[in-house]
């Protein structure tokens, strides 16, 4: 069999995709799985060796630059890659729009939810195969109910395996170490710094080095603040890849409602992750070790909430 997953973002979206991979080859062995994704996020896909081939595009550069003939030609070579051979099944496990017209650019029939389990219910339009999937779920359990019922074997019971391979870290600091992600791509997610450092100390005390990851310039300075207030420590820039060999290796992460906290908790770390804009029953912390998500739509949680926390996943 040969299925194409259309999950394309973001990286936490991506990462909740994950357990589907492992749930097709339990039902189907030998399955070819091919993923359509954003290639800043290509990297999370690869780190499965259940997916055969990952297949990169750029719609959030090339939106932009629609009416450019270069765009044009670039988005002309991802569709005659995609329609080489064809797919008994195409999943839109993404449910918009967007992502239902790229998958009907591939050659097979197109899956994905209905009207009623749809943020966008146009995308419903642009699929042959439908399926009721309910909203309140969250996105790990939804995208592995849409894929049993389109590829017709029970709904797993079982807990989501991501089917991650960590990679080996390009960097890595000496000793043991625990992770700290302060930033987030809106402001509205942040968390105050003076917290942050007392979630570093605590850290420290534990024989851990903090270590504060960031990923744009603008988030280095927070990042060494918070280190310099914790006796941490701040890594060089690292691409994705390299960033999930550090998450692999540490002790504990806490971190923001971000990619890189979803994927530290998919990789079986111990994991807190800090909500400061919405709830996160929907998208909140999933992974094999002990995970927890606090805070929510206008409750900020508290230092000693999250130090409570912290010290309740790996005791002394």
């Amino acid at each position: 069999m040969r299925l194409l997953i259309v999950k394309t973002s973001s990286m936490g979206d991506v990462v909740h995709a994950l357990p589907v991979v492992t749930d097709v080859l339990r039902q189907h062995p030998g399955a070819q799985i091919d993923w359509l994704v954003e290639a800043p996020f290509a990297a999370i896909p690869q780190l499965n060796p259940g997916v055969s081939r990952v297949v990169p595009m750029a719609w959030r550069k090339w939106r932009d630059k629609l009416f450019q003939r270069a765009t044009w030609r670039t988005m002309g070579a991802l569709r005659a890659e995609l329609r080489l051979e064809p797919y008994d099944l195409i999943l839109d496990l993404q449910g918009l729009l967007k992502s239902a017209l790229w998958a009907r650019q591939a050659r097979g029939p197109v899956a994905g939810y209905d009207r009623a389990s749809l943020r966008e219910p146009m995308a419903a339009w642009a699929y042959q195969r439908t399926a009721a999937v309910p909203r309140e779920l969250h996105a790990v359990q939804r995208c592995r109910m849409l894929a049993a019922a389109h590829l017709g074997y029970p709904v797993p019971h079982s807990a989501p395996d991501f089917g991650l391979k960590a990679p080996t870290a390009g960097w890595k600091p000496h000793g043991p170490y625990a992770v700290i992600i302060p930033n987030a791509s809106r402001p509205e997610k942040l968390w105050p710094e003076r917290s942050w450092v007392a979630v570093g100390q605590r850290l420290k005390d534990r024989g851990w080095l903090p270590l504060v990851l960031w990923g744009r310039d603008a988030e280095q300075t927070l990042a060494e603040r918070i280190a310099a207030g914790c006796d941490g420590d701040v890594p060089p820039f690292l691409k994705v890849g390299d960033m999930a060999g550090v998450l692999a290796g540490a002790q504990q992460v806490v971190g923001l409602d971000t990619g890189f906290t979803h994927l530290a908790a998919a990789f079986g770390r111990p994991t807190v992750g800090i909500y400061c804009d919405h709830e996160p029953g929907l998208a909140g912390i999933t992974g094999s070790g002990p995970v927890a998500s606090i805070g929510g739509k206008g409750q900020v949680p508290s230092k000693n909430e999250v130090l409570a926390l912290v010290a309740a996943q790996v005791p002394t």
